[in-house]
C-alpha cells in the first residue's frame, strides 16, 4: 500500500486473498497511513491510495452470465461473498457490476463517448473542486472531506435526504457508507457541471452500492 502512495493499488480476484490480509486494509484506507508495530518500535508509512479491486460474482464466475449456467450452490455463493466484510465494503465507494460483453459488441465499431471527451469533463470537475476547497488546507477533492466539511459543502435537497435515509435503512448501511454516498453524489454533480447536489445525483450514487444490495437483500 505504501508503494502505491498517491497512486492506484489494484487487487485482482479480491476474495482469493486471505481474509486477515483484507481486513488490515481497513485502517490505511481510512487514515492514508500504514502503521507497523512491534514489541519495541512502531513505524508509520504513507499510504494515501486509490483502491481498485475485481472479483467474480461467484466461485465459478457465471452467476450473472445469461449464456452460461452457474454451478454454484447458494451456500457456496454466500460463503464466497462473505470473504469481503461489511466494514471493508464501507470503505469502497463504488461497486460496479460488469456483465459479459457479447461478441457482436466487441466486433462493432465503438459508438460511445470518446476518452478525450470524458477526460475533459473529469478535469473540469477537478478544477471545480480545487476552486471550492481553495481555503481548506489538505482538502483537494471531495474524497478528502471530513464530517464537518461534508455538512458545509454537500447540502442535500429535502427529497434527497428522504431518499438517502430510506436507502440507508433498507440496506442497513453504516454512517461511513452514508458519508461516502454523499461524497460520490457531490462528485457526480461536479462532473455534470451542477453547483448543487440533486436527488438524481444521490440516486445514482446509491446505485453504485451493488454489493451492499446483494449482502443485505440477498
Amino acid at each position: 500500500m505504501s508503494l502505491a502512495h498517491h497512486g492506484v493499488l489494484f487487487l485482482d480476484e479480491l476474495p482469493e486473498f486471505r481474509k486477515n490480509v483484507l481486513e488490515v486494509l481497513r485502517q490505511p484506507l481510512e487514515t492514508g497511513e500504514v502503521t507497523i508495530a512491534r514489541a519495541k518500535v512502531s513505524v508509520t508509512y504513507p499510504a494515501n491510495i486509490m483502491l481498485v479491486a475485481a472479483m467474480n460474482p461467484c466461485p465459478c464466475g457465471f452467476a450473472t452470465d445469461p449464456r452460461n449456467e452457474c454451478t454454484c450452490t447458494p451456500l457456496a455463493i454466500q460463503r464466497y461473498m462473505s470473504r469481503i466484510s461489511g466494514p471493508l465494503l464501507d470503505r469502497i465507494d463504488l461497486h460496479v457490476e460488469v456483465p459479459a460483453v457479447k461478441i457482436e459488441e466487441l466486433a462493432a465499431k465503438p459508438s460511445g463517448e470518446s476518452s478525450q471527451s470524458i477526460r475533459e469533463r473529469v478535469e473540469a470537475a477537478r478544477e471545480r473542486q480545487r476552486r471550492r476547497y481553495k481555503g481548506e488546507p489538505h482538502i483537494f477533492a471531495n474524497a478528502h472531506l471530513g464530517s464537518k466539511e461534508l455538512h458545509k459543502y454537500c447540502q442535500l435537497p429535502p427529497e434527497g435526504e428522504e431518499l438517502l435515509t430510506s436507502a440507508i435503512n433498507r440496506l442497513g448501511l453504516s454512517a461511513r457508507a452514508y458519508d461516502r454516498i454523499i461524497k460520490v453524489s457531490r462528485t457526480i454533480a461536479d462532473i455534470a457541471g451542477d453547483d448543487q447536489i440533486a436527488t438524481a445525483h444521490l440516486a445514482e450514487a446509491i446505485q453504485y452500492r451493488s454489493l451492499d444490495r446483494q449482502l443485505w437483500l440477498g
